[in-house]
């Protein structure tokens, strides 16, 4: 018997339905890259590192805004391709889950923080809101670390461990590489502080850390022994060669080249945009892999899933 296709059952963890599209997966990495920007921003604050004025501050928070919003609004909108926003389906008299509420408050401390920066990271109120503001950000990060189906999917794979690190590490890497941007186009000319060495190899040794752990992620689900992997291997070995290229190699070597170059700003924008691309492109193709993980799986253990359409 043929199974419609259902959008809520395509977040329920179900192997039958078909994998989620890239669009959800954009959206995906665009909130992952705004928590970033608001993480690594408010840290910065509270700490009294980021000397900037009031212009500075606000432009990475409505950068990030912009990021975490997109996805509230394409839910609110309705998309066929985006029917949820933290499991909140809006508009179907259904409340709010708990990842909605914690998404929802961390526009508060955002908020205030906007309201309250004025280039003075000493005023104890800022410093209070900036903390407050990277922690609710952590949190909202770390909690919808099991809210999509591919999350879901990979639980049922045995790699729940190594979710909320994975979504941290992008989280990190994503906000620092547009924190980044918003710093070279602070001034004109640049100074040559703003892309100093220090905040480059930070960030390569969070791309490594980052390439470390989803590398330990795809090599365990090619290590299942269920055969998976050998359906049509060579795409998808080249379509990971192309996110990997995307994710760490464009970006890594932007951080290297941007300093040396007059025009290297722009260079830095091509890459923060390349990152998430690469992320959407590479996230896509994991949901692909644990489907056919969990498809192979329900087969060796003899459980006959429905047949799906779209």
């Amino acid at each position: 018997m043929v199974t419609p296709y259902n959008l809520s059952q395509s977040v329920s963890g179900n192997p039958a339905t078909p994998p989620v599209g890239l669009a959800p997966m954009l959206l995906e990495v665009l909130a992952l890259c705004g928590y970033g920007l608001w993480m690594l921003l408010g840290l910065a604050l509270a700490l009294g590192i980021y000397n900037a004025g009031r212009g500075e501050a606000l432009v990475p928070l409505a950068l990030g805004c912009a990021f975490v919003s997109a996805g509230l609004l394409a839910a609110a909108l309705r998309l066929r391709t985006v029917s949820e926003w933290h499991g909140w389906r809006i508009g179907w008299s259904q409340r709010p889950t708990r990842e909605a509420l914690i998404a929802l408050a961390t526009y508060l401390p955002m908020l205030g923080v906007a309201g309250m920066v004025r280039g003075n990271e000493g005023f104890w109120a800022t410093r209070l809101l900036s903390v407050v503001l990277a922690l609710c950000s952590l949190v909202c990060v770390i909690t919808s670390a099991y809210g999509y189906r591919t999350r879901r999917l990979a639980n049922q794979a045995g790699l729940a461990a190594q979710l909320p690190i994975s979504r941290l590490l992008s989280a990190c890497y994503g906000g620092g590489l547009w924190l980044w941007v918003c710093l070279v186009f602070r001034e004109d000319p640049p100074r040559p502080g703003v892309t100093s060495w220090p905040w480059a190899i930070g960030l390569l040794l969070i791309a490594m850390l980052l390439g470390l752990v989803d590398g330990v992620a795809w090599h365990s689900l090619r290590g299942s022994g269920l055969g998976w992997h050998r359906q049509r291997p060579q795409g998808l070995l080249l379509q990971r060669f192309l996110a990997a290229a995307l994710i760490c190699a464009v970006p890594c070597l932007s951080l290297v080249l941007v300093p040396a170059l007059p025009g290297g700003r722009w260079l830095a924008s091509c890459a923060a945009a390349a990152y998430i691309v690469g992320k959407s492109l590479e996230l896509w193709l994991f949901d692909v892999a644990l489907t056919r993980f969990a498809l192979a799986r329900s087969a060796a253990s003899g459980v006959a899933w429905p047949e799906v359409h779209d």
